[in-house]
């Protein structure tokens, strides 16, 4: 069929009969849009309102297909190729119309997929819910589409189905790795309480992710790539290891204590920083003061104040090579510690070293792992000077 001529034909038909485009409308029930848009080739009438535009237009069925006028001698032949035409035409908007609801399918797809991403948190499970029913759409458009056996194009949907969600479950580990957040596929979520703390566990298929000190300031993330903990033995620490591990805190490794920004940055970086503080320097004997801006029982469930101090002295020695004292003041309260106190009663302290260089797997042995013993953090802090 040739749209442009048939276009052109009913344009000339509506003129000979002295009908306006919206009148012509008005008598089909479609817009005078529509019918401007027959006329200039651009769209074909709709299969059923070909025989009712032929009366209006008080031409034949067969020279509206054909969009000429037709003399009887040459009806039948015309009538031979308007059929031919109509048939194709017939078959061409069936595949169209299945080609769009195919797309649209898959548009939906799309957009469910972005939305588990972009709009749902990750701890819920609408993420892998609308993601999972956005591939499955994905996928059953592409089955609609393909020109194959059954089987085949049963096979490849699945094996598109298969790619697109390794692809999303490797998009869910980089945003789990380099975003800190859960994993939007896991097929478990565990939480339990110890004291004041949340644990959470996130298990997914090949990995899974620990939310530790979970809604406090020092929530912090950890992947178990190789799934060798459980939320029973997973390492926790009270303290955010994104800011406080021994990983972090090497950077300001210095031989004095006199680097005033130095040592600042590191006292900053360690706990019991969040709520404020100031230091002072004793260059001449080589001490530490530390004015925290909160008293010392404050926030202090499971020992939380006895921890941060153990753990902060423990680091600054560690660190700081000629630091020989540190004095944590509180309102209302101070702890005084000493080098050789620690050196002497810190059990394993000398084995965090390897020839001058601390060992962080020693370090997160004796340090990290013993913070969490309460009978531990009672002994040590036994050391400090309390006033």
């Amino acid at each position: 069929m040739d749209s442009k001529k048939i276009g052109a034909f009913i344009a000339k038909n509506r003129k000979k009969k002295g009908l306006t485009q919206e009148q012509l409308g008005e008598k089909l029930g479609v817009s005078n849009k529509t019918i401007s848009r027959w006329e200039n080739g651009n769209y074909m009438p709709d299969l059923s309102l070909l025989e009712p535009l032929s009366k209006e237009l008080e031409i034949s069925l067969n020279e509206l297909l054909a969009g000429e006028e037709i003399t009887e001698d040459k009806a039948i032949e015309y009538s031979e190729q308007n059929l031919i035409s109509t048939i194709d035409y017939s078959n061409k908007k069936i595949k169209n119309e299945h080609k769009n609801i195919s797309v649209f399918i898959m548009g939906v797809g799309i957009l469910f997929c972005i939305c588990a991403f972009a709009i749902f948190p990750s701890e819920s499970s609408w993420g892998s819910l609308f993601s999972l029913a956005g591939l499955f759409m994905i996928a059953t458009g592409i089955f609609r589409e393909l020109k194959f056996s059954l089987l085949k194009k049963a096979l490849i949907s699945i094996c598109a189905f298969v790619l697109l969600l390794g692809i999303f479950f490797v998009a869910d580990y980089i945003g789990v790795t380099q975003f800190k957040r859960a994993p939007i596929y896991r097929y478990k979520t565990i939480t339990i309480f110890n004291g004041s703390s949340k644990l959470i566990e996130y298990s997914n298929p090949f990995y899974n992710v620990y939310r530790i000190n979970a809604d406090t300031p020092n929530e912090y993330y950890y992947v178990d790539s190789k799934k060798q903990y459980d939320i029973d033995t997973v390492p926790t620490s009270p303290f955010n290891q994104e800011i406080s591990a021994i990983e972090n805190l090497l950077q300001y490794q210095n031989k004095y204590i006199g680097n005033n920004s130095n040592t600042g940055n590191l006292i900053g970086a360690l706990p019991l920083a969040e709520y404020g503080y100031v230091f002072e320097i004793d260059s001449k004997n080589c001490g530490l003061t530390i004015d925290y801006h909160f008293t010392d029982w404050y926030d202090n469930d499971d020992l939380y104040t006895e921890r941060a101090l153990v753990y902060n002295s423990v680091s600054l020695f560690t660190l700081i090579e000629n630091l020989e004292y540190i004095t944590f003041n509180f309102s209302g309260s101070s702890y005084s510690i000493t080098r050789n106190a620690i050196e002497e009663n810190y059990p394993n302290y000398n084995t965090i070293f390897n020839e001058d260089i601390i060992d962080t797997y020693k370090f997160h042995q004796y340090v990290d792992h013993k913070i969490n013993d309460n009978m531990f953090v009672s002994n040590i802090i036994k050391l400090f000077k309390v006033d």
